[in-house]
């Protein structure tokens, strides 16, 4: 018989501190920023473009990492792998997640760069621009699993972003060997349309082979199967997958689990302030939602929730208790 998981939702992910500033529109176009999208950049540049930002609030972040602040705001069991260095930054990402109940252990890198931070331009109209210096986090590996933890969560959840070093590849699918062989499911959010492009080879292989679930929004969707109907999109995932979540925006979103379809309305909010992190806290609501067993509906709707919440407010974690919303 197989034993009761310690954890309900582990997340593997770059370990990043966000950076939140409001811009005028004019200071994208004079930064050279891309508005809408996720760019990288080196330590050089970070340091300069954060000279260069008015007045920001700095909060941890991360793509999986917002995911498993939202589970565990929920009221679930969370775990975190994701690697920091042993500087300032790393000890707000450690303690930030520690102090909502999320275990999070991963030795801290001593030689080499520092930890990593999104410096996050939020424009008038709430789209939020990100400059990325991936930093430690890039620097994940298959020694940084704990193959423990993993065995212990009833779904590892591993995040796009992270998926760009070969190193990192081969982490993942050692995560998700793992977690196979212990009987707990897998999970994987494409994260960004450039990260699509970048390995849409690798991450077909890698859903084909060792994924449960897959969390992409519509763009992502039509991008891994280079095309232009979401119809035929959506027919691909469904080979592909047993289990998809697919966002799409003002829309709302689907879950396609087999041949069921359910789809899931957004909910309202009085005013779109701050987008950081709503694709992260949709996947939040719907992991815990499976973790415990929910039907489909109920899962899409607490992920809706949750998205709601975030977009409320500045910053990418939750400003109240999720179990609240329950």
């Amino acid at each position: 018989m197989q034993k009761t998981a310690r954890f309900d939702v582990l997340g593997i992910g770059n370990a990043i501190v966000d950076i939140i500033a409001t811009v005028p529109e004019d200071f994208l176009f004079e930064q050279e920023i891309t508005k809408g999208s996720m760019t990288l950049i080196d330590q050089d540049r970070a340091q300069s473009l954060y000279a260069r930002f008015p007045a920001a609030t700095e909060a941890s972040g991360g793509s999986a990492a917002n995911t498993i602040a939202g589970v565990s705001s929920y009221g679930a069991k969370g775990a975190y792998l994701g690697k920091v260095a042993n500087d300032d930054l790393g000890d707000i990402f450690s303690h930030d997640l520690k102090a909502i109940g999320v275990s999070y252990s991963v030795p801290r890198l001593k030689d080499g760069p520092q930890t990593a931070r999104c410096l996050i331009a939020v424009t008038p109209d709430a789209q939020r621009s990100m400059s990325t210096f991936l930093g430690a986090s890039s620097l994940f590996c298959a020694d940084d699993l704990d193959a423990d933890l993993i065995r212990d969560s009833q779904i590892t959840y591993m995040e796009g972003y992270l998926f760009d070093r070969d190193a990192a590849k081969q982490a993942f699918v050692e995560a998700a060997e793992i977690a196979r062989a212990a009987g707990r499911k897998t999970a994987i959010t494409l994260s960004d349309l450039f990260c699509v492009d970048r390995h849409r080879a690798a991450f077909l292989h890698l859903i084909k082979g060792h994924i449960d679930i897959v969390f992409a929004n519509e763009t992502e969707l039509l991008s891994l199967y280079q095309t232009t109907s979401f119809d035929q999109a959506v027919a691909q995932i469904r080979k592909d997958s047993d289990f998809a979540v697919v966002t799409k925006g003002e829309s709302g979103s689907m879950i396609l689990s087999g041949d069921e379809t359910v789809e899931i309305e957004v909910c309202p909010v009085d005013q779109v302030v701050d987008t950081t992190g709503a694709g992260d806290l949709y996947a939040a609501g719907v992991l815990y939602g499976l973790a415990s067993g929910l039907s489909l509906s109920r899962c899409g709707e607490l992920g809706s929730k949750a998205a709601a919440e975030i977009i409320s407010h500045y910053g990418a974690r939750p400003a109240i208790s999720l179990d609240s919303l329950l």
